[in-house]
């Protein structure tokens, strides 16, 4: 872990800055056959993304958009609505707790998913 100390500009008091590899980050490794890779989510994307589902545009098409595919396989599925303000304190309470593995999924074909904090 590499860290370097800045001072404050205003205070002359330094500070560790952090670099990328040490920030609150989920990590969501995933393994098949022939590929292997890891996606470092950053909780601020992840706040991005929750406002971006949230949306009640978002909801409203989802609905529109999957209703003729649901009738046609006979299916009565409406999209949840996603609440903002129930999903940012979950997230910020998972940020305590790094290193915990949320996810561990390992398929019969050897497919594995791992979701880490």
């Amino acid at each position: 872990m590499a860290k370097s100390l800045i001072l404050n500009r205003q205070t002359g008091i330094p500070f560790r800055l952090s670099l990328i590899s040490d920030l609150l980050m989920m990590h969501v490794k995933v393994k098949a056959k022939d590929i292997r890779f890891t996606i470092p989510v950053p909780y601020a994307i992840l706040n991005i993304i929750i406002s971006i589902l949230s949306s009640k545009l978002l909801q409203k098409n989802a609905n529109k958009w999957t209703q003729d595919y649901f009738e046609r396989k006979k299916l009565d599925f409406t999209f949840p609505l996603i609440d903002k303000q129930t999903l940012i304190p979950i997230v910020k309470e998972l940020q305590n707790y790094k290193g915990i593995v949320l996810v561990d999924v390992k398929a019969k074909d050897g497919t594995e998913v791992k979701v880490k904090l």
